[in-house]
């Protein structure tokens, strides 16, 4: 089908996809908006997969100070070129991601960072929450898989909600995985630390 040069652009405004896979995308989908971001995210991912591999070395160290300086984070997100890590797009990037460390306070970046002790002790507190059901081993079993994911989007980052979404159906993964798609190299968040004012002290403790 024929795309219009204005659909075209307001699909790009939507999601910053360079214009051509906006094009491709609504084409793809018959014009339809939905199945085009859709489209425009599953191309992301497969592009994000062909370059995970190569070495992220560049990149910048990015912050976010909350109104009121009670709440700060710091954190470092890498790319493969230092011309990329100059650009606009990867810039506000780091921003964005930095803010929703700030908001969510996600303890590790990515569901393999999280140590084996610790997925096992939330495992066995779903365990004695869903045993009282009285189901049967196997289903306790089920249920416990079936609520780590929630478990996962609570504190790992990339399996949060991104909190600029509005509509709340992207992922900060998809949001690094999309600006792999734009920017042509592999992206990833390598560490970040928040800062809470307080965090840590004892009531009335001082150091």
């Amino acid at each position: 089908m024929a795309v219009r040069a204005e659909d075209v652009k307001r699909l790009r405004e939507l999601t910053g996809a360079p214009m051509m896979d906006c094009k491709r995308a609504l084409e793809a989908s018959n014009g339809d908006f939905e199945e085009a971001i859709v489209y425009l995210r599953k191309r992301g991912q497969a592009v994000a997969a062909k370059k995970a591999g190569r070495s992220a070395s560049q990149g910048l160290i990015g912050s976010y100070l909350h109104p009121g300086s009670q709440i700060g984070v710091i954190v470092e997100v890498n790319c493969e070129s230092d011309f990329v890590a100059r650009t606009p797009d990867f810039i506000q990037m780091v921003h964005d991601v930095a803010m929703q460390i700030c908001a969510t306070d996600p303890r590790y970046v990515r569901k393999e960072d999280v140590p084996p002790e610790a997925l096992e002790r939330e495992k066995e507190i779903l365990r004695a929450q869903t045993a009282e059901s009285g189901k049967p081993p196997a289903v306790v079993d089920r249920i416990v898989e079936g609520r780590l994911g929630k478990f996962y989007e609570e504190n790992c980052l990339y399996e949060q909600h991104f909190i600029k979404d509005q509509s709340g159906n992207s992922t900060v993964r998809e949001l690094v995985e999309g600006m792999i798609g734009k920017l042509g190299e592999n992206i990833t968040v390598r560490r970040f630390a928040r800062f809470k004012v307080g965090d840590g002290l004892a009531p009335g403790a001082t150091e």
